[in-house]
């Protein structure tokens, strides 16, 4: 990565609200899931196995912190989506097919779309 970028980065994630950083987690995991799809893909299995802890332990993190007593039916099913990314990260890391990262991919990156609209609703004068 080029060091102008992370910078960017970096000052992005400790200057963030609550809601952005929530935001930057799952751009995050999804960026991860991704690379690591592209990776196995393309036969790098050690590359593709460290991409895909990084998105596993990102969404672990966000199913631990559920909020039941907020919205317990919101909650309900993001733990489902949740536990769904999880089990299907896990399948890539331990099948090394691809197939399973973009199943994750593909329940996950709806989430990421709805937060980032939620978030920028909430953030909008």
């Amino acid at each position: 990565m080029y060091p102008a970028i992370h910078s960017y980065r970096q000052v992005q994630a400790e200057t963030a609200s609550k809601e952005r950083t929530l935001v930057l987690l799952f751009e995050a995991a999804l960026r991860f899931i991704q690379s690591g799809a592209v990776s196995l893909e393309k036969g790098a299995g050690a590359q593709a196995a460290q991409q895909l802890s990084k998105a596993s332990d990102i969404v672990i993190e966000l199913w631990n912190t559920l909020d039941r007593s907020r919205a317990p039916e919101l909650c309900d099913t993001l733990e489902r989506v949740y536990e769904f990314c999880a089990i299907e990260l896990s399948k890539a890391l331990t099948s090394r097919q691809a197939v399973h990262a973009r199943n994750a991919e593909r329940a996950f990156a709806p989430l990421v779309d709805a937060f980032r609209q939620a978030v920028a609703k909430v953030a909008a004068p």
